[in-house]
């Protein structure tokens, strides 16, 4: 069933954080403006933490949306009554919470979702890490309808977009949002007008985007230059990739391949820092970029050389 053309369609969307305004405000150019958003409750952020609301919340001020739901606990049944009382016929999750089907079901035409992957390829929380962190050098964005299990549903549409050899996380992130934000449009249009058809995802195909912690973020100089190369930018800019310098926590943000494959050095050894910071690894060696010692800001390798002097010969990675 499609809303009535007579009709002003009721449109819920859910998001928090960055990844999730061009969607809504690509919404709100195409003549779809949210009746209501829900998001993340204010909080306090940064280093005076001050109160404040998500990206979301403030781009939907910034756009007149008047209702918006800040549920501290989605699967409260208040967050479904209030959902429920508005009376929704879709509604659009961009970065939010796993929703309950007390709440997803309440979408007369139905609730989707935006994934940073070609699903059934990297379900989980991190998709865009995990894909650079494997060395795809190609991913994208699905919608696909609300199913009880997390990124089981029905694919709406696809769009695919490449990765860089040298392209960080960070990077990807902000050229998807905005794909994702053209798909969230012409998903919704064709939920409304009745045009849209899902298929099942493939089981066979599925891998899994795990959230990254800590220790995924360690970097072991044993490993091929490439594996180290794909751990760095597929972290980066958050929570960045690590090892330690000179007793001192040491992150890479940025990095490239450099030309020896096989240095007579062991794995963390720096070999050389003119003209550029290049490190040996277990096969391979990797060029140094952008890094930030302890207690200093992220600055470019050769800030980094020009401050702290490292010695060709000494290690990274040894406490």
């Amino acid at each position: 069933m499609s809303a009535s053309s007579e009709d002003t369609p009721r449109i819920l969307f859910m998001g928090t954080p960055l990844f999730a305004v061009p969607s809504l405000r690509a919404l709100a150019a195409a003549g779809l403006t949210p009746m209501a958003v829900a998001t993340a409750p204010d909080r306090k952020r940064g280093r005076g933490q001050k109160t404040s609301a998500t990206a979301v919340k403030e781009a939907a001020m910034d756009l007149g949306i008047e209702t918006i739901l800040q549920p501290l606990d989605v699967k409260d049944p208040l967050f479904a009554e209030q959902v429920r009382a508005l009376a929704p016929d879709v509604i659009v999750v961009v970065a939010f919470r796993i929703l309950p089907e007390a709440v997803f079901e309440t979408a007369r035409l139905g609730a989707f979702n935006l994934h940073g992957s070609l699903l059934p390829a990297y379900r989980g929380a991190a998709p865009i890490n995990r894909a650079i962190m494997a060395g795809d050098s190609q991913t994208g964005v699905t919608t696909f309808f609300l199913q009880k299990k997390v990124d089981t549903g029905n694919i709406i549409m696809k769009r695919s977009m490449s990765i860089g050899p040298n392209e960080t996380a960070g990077e990807v992130h902000d050229r998807m949002m905005e794909l994702g934000a053209g798909v969230v449009v012409e998903t919704t249009q064709a939920i409304l007008d009745g045009s849209a058809q899902a298929s099942a995802q493939d089981n066979s195909a599925v891998s899994p985007a795990p959230k990254i912690f800590r220790d995924d973020c360690a970097i072991s100089w044993n490993s091929d230059a490439s594996q180290i190369h794909n751990l760095i930018r597929g972290v980066s800019p958050v929570p960045g990739a690590f090892t330690s310098w000179s007793g001192k926590q040491f992150k890479i943000y940025k990095s490239r391949l450099g030309d020896s494959t096989s240095p007579a050095a062991s794995p963390g050894t720096i070999l050389r820092t003119e003209p550029d910071l290049e490190v040996a690894t277990g096969n391979g060696t990797l060029i140094l970029e952008e890094v930030q010692i302890e207690g200093r800001q992220r600055v470019s390798a050769r800030d980094f050389v020009n401050g702290h002097h490292p010695e060709p010969g000494s290690q990274l990675g040894v406490s």
